[in-house]
């Protein structure tokens, strides 16, 4: 599932590609559950309206409109967005198509059907369950550390709560957990202030990293370009069942924790 940095890859994309065009129509291409509320006649709604700015929140890419309405995307496991040439033809599996008067395109696309496209108002406060973001000044050491504090979620579990931290997943999750030095089954309140101290650096660290490397491409997630990220060359921990571990050498092994698969060292991370 797309995590901060691909939905972050995808928005510059997207800003890049698209701000300032004007949405001359809107194909509804496949009527499915992929459109949330059911039944909203969004080609209605987006028509003549101007992509103002693409930015994210945790793992959603967010289109602000000209009228202040936003357009939230949520790509799940399969669900990508892509600029479209003039004249190219949206890809398989398209649900929702918006060509703008330049002839540029913006699909929807999801083999899965598993992802959600919904237009929220100019004062709707869609995001208020969302905590905060680890990238923005407001995720101090100080937060994080009161984060932790009483809490006897395993740190690796908390670290994917989004009512918490926004936008952490599985992947950077399991290499922060592993670049800190951190058991991702210990309580997050037996965390030391050294080492949730150690985390944040590391959670900013990877996340930053991740960015730089377009987000990672293990299965389906590609840019709004269609091309492929290169973190998942950089990856120290995550999916490395049985090989060294890059810091002492010892096999990385796999456990599963509140359902997730966890991978780690079992001598670094004590």
């Amino acid at each position: 599932m797309p995590e901060l940095p691909e939905a972050e890859t995808i928005a510059r994309g997207l800003e890049r590609a698209l701000r300032n065009r004007v949405i001359e129509s809107v194909e509804i291409r496949r009527r499915s559950n992929v459109i949330a509320p059911w039944g909203m006649r969004v080609d209605r709604i987006l028509e003549k309206e101007t992509i103002a700015h693409v930015g994210r929140r945790g793992k959603y890419v967010v289109i602000l409109l000209g009228s202040g309405r936003r357009l939230i995307v949520q790509l799940r496991m399969t669900g990508r967005l892509l600029v479209l040439r003039p004249g190219e033809r949206p890809p398989p599996a398209s649900h929702v198509v918006l060509w703008t008067r330049g002839g540029e395109g913006l699909a929807f696309a999801d083999v899965r059907k598993l992802g959600r496209v919904r237009i929220a108002g100019r004062h709707e406060a869609w995001d208020e369950a969302l905590g905060l973001e680890p990238l923005a000044p407001g995720f101090t050491v100080g937060a994080f550390t009161a984060m932790l504090a009483g809490r006897t979620t395993p740190v690796k579990v908390l670290l994917l709560d989004q009512r918490r931290i926004a936008g952490i997943g599985n992947i950077y999750a399991c290499e922060a957990l592993w670049e800190a030095g951190i058991r991702p089954t210990r309580p997050a309140k037996a965390v030391s202030r050294a080492a949730a101290q150690r985390l944040h650096r590391a959670i900013v660290d990877v996340l930053t990293r991740a960015i730089e490397l377009r987000g990672s491409s293990i299965d389906d997630y590609v840019d709004a370009d269609g091309d492929r990220g290169g973190f998942q060359d950089a990856l120290r921990v995550y999916g490395k069942r049985g090989m060294p571990c890059p810091r002492c050498g010892r096999a990385i092994v796999r456990t599963v924790l509140a359902g997730r698969g966890t991978w780690w060292c079992r001598r670094c991370q004590r």
